[in-house]
């Protein structure tokens, strides 16, 4: 049966010291939402701010108390908690994320729901001209393009805030750390149809970035981790096992070689660095294949238990 929602739209905003912004921000999706449906729910999570967000947002509930819901953390933990407890709280068919920082324009919520009609699970906004510093639309760029070749999902912006999912998207997802950068990807890996449209993206007018360059470093250890946890999970053997057969291969050629050397020039004639290599490679190979079908008896003992548990679902 089809879980019932009681609004048409949530749109989640995660806010950390935005107090200046938010006020705008809420006029501008409550008049872009006017004409489409009053059915809609605005829920701003206070991500431990040291401003007075957490002031606006219960004044904003004040004002509208229809349409606005407030969420507050009493330390900073993060966007992807924040969107995460977002996510729970969400009562809309359609969830829309938006950052806080008024650099995301409210008008294009009619062209998201124009892709989501279209058939698309989850639909991403791309930046495609970004106001914002040299630098940091550089780093942006080449972070997108490592991201779309590692993990095969075609998007042009991976660090677009702005996005619109169908609700059983959104509560499918476990969010922590960095990992709202990935959602496309984890979303895609659990067979969801992944489209992206233009979005008009505008200067911040109030506060400043709240992200630095280590942002990417931590992005990328990141996506390895959706990359373990979605691709390679149910088959740890694939990853684990490439590798080692990979350092395996090679030991055993270096150790082949050595080992010529020795029966036919009667030394190894100052190959012993070459020698250690060939080993340790070989270890590695060997350990690394053990721990891929270590990991795969578990991924097998998981697979069963799933099952069982649909099981038990559909004779309910």
């Amino acid at each position: 049966m089809e879980k019932e929602y009681t609004k048409k739209i949530s749109i989640v905003i995660p806010a950390f010291n935005e107090a200046e912004n938010l006020p705008f921000l809420c006029d501008e999706i409550t008049e872009v939402m006017s004409p489409i449906t009053d059915e809609y729910e605005i829920i701003i999570i206070n991500d431990g701010s040291s401003d007075k967000t957490q002031e606006t947002v219960e004044k904003l509930f004040n004002n509208d108390s229809k349409h606005i819901v407030g969420i507050n953390f009493r330390s900073n933990f993060g966007k992807a908690s924040a969107f995460s407890a977002g996510f729970i709280e969400a009562q809309g068919k359609i969830i829309f994320t938006m950052d806080a920082d008024l650099q995301d324009d409210p008008k294009e919520i009619p062209n998201f729901l124009a892709k989501v009609e279209e058939g698309f699970d989850l639909v991403s906004g791309w930046k495609k001209n970004r106001k914002d510093s040299f630098i940091k639309n550089t780093s942006s760029k080449f972070f997108n393009f490592v991201t779309s070749q590692l993990s095969r999902v075609k998007l042009h912006d991976f660090n677009c805030g702005f996005k619109a999912y169908k609700a059983e998207v959104a509560k499918s997802l476990d969010l922590y750390g960095q990992l709202h950068r990935y959602i496309p990807v984890m979303a895609r890996n659990k067979g969801y149809k992944i489209g992206e449209i233009p979005v008009h993206h505008r200067k911040r007018k109030f506060g400043k970035s709240k992200y630095g360059p280590v942002r990417f470093v931590n992005g990328f250890l990141d996506l390895l981790t959706v990359m373990m946890l979605t691709k390679y999970f149910k088959r740890p053997a694939h990853f684990f096992g490439g590798i080692g057969s990979v350092a395996l291969g090679f030991g055993f050629i270096i150790s082949l070689y050595i080992t010529f050397l020795r029966l036919f020039t009667g030394s190894i004639q100052n190959r012993l660095p070459l020698f250690i290599a060939g080993i340790l490679l070989v270890m590695v190979g060997v350990q690394l294949i053990s721990l891929g079908l270590i990991g795969e008896m578990f991924a097998n003992n998981y697979k069963k238990e799933d099952e069982y548990s649909k099981i038990k679902k559909i004779i309910k």
